[in-house]
This record gives C-alpha cells, structure tokens and sequence, in this order.
C-alpha cells in the first residue's frame, strides 16, 4: 500500500503543529524548572513527555511521506 504525497496544506498543518509543540516543550520546561510544588514539577515532566512524543510522531509522519513526495516542484 503506497502513501499518496502530502498536499501543501496538509504539510502547512504539520509544520504548524510540529511550531506549537515546540512551543509547549519550552514552556513545559520552564514551568518545571521555576515550580517549586513537587506535584506542579511532576505535571510539567508528564506534560513535556506528552509533547515530546507528540512532535516525534509528527517528525515520523513526515519521514514516512517523503519518500512519496514530488522530488520536482509541480509546474504550472
């Protein structure tokens, strides 16, 4: 079964969500860092965790799709 190439939007959308999460990583780590409440620490190690796997299955997905991509930008 071979995987039909990513649209421009659907790379856009990934591109987007794989930004978000880097951003919810930084701030994770931030409010981990600064907490002094061991269960507010804890929350933020759980959540970065959560977001780190999240962006490595965004980075999957696109490596999956690669090898479908276009290797010549479409003419029009």
């Amino acid at each position: 079964m071979s995987m039909q190439p990513l649209t421009a939007k659907e790379l856009e959308y990934i591109v987007d969500s794989m930004s978000n999460e880097e951003l919810l990583l930084k701030q994770c780590a931030a409010a981990g860092a600064a907490a002094t409440n061991q269960a507010v620490k804890q929350f933020c190690e759980s959540e970065l965790k959560a977001h780190e796997q999240h962006l490595n299955g965004l980075m999957n997905l696109l490596q999956q799709h690669q090898a479908s991509a276009p290797q010549q930008p479409a003419m029009h």
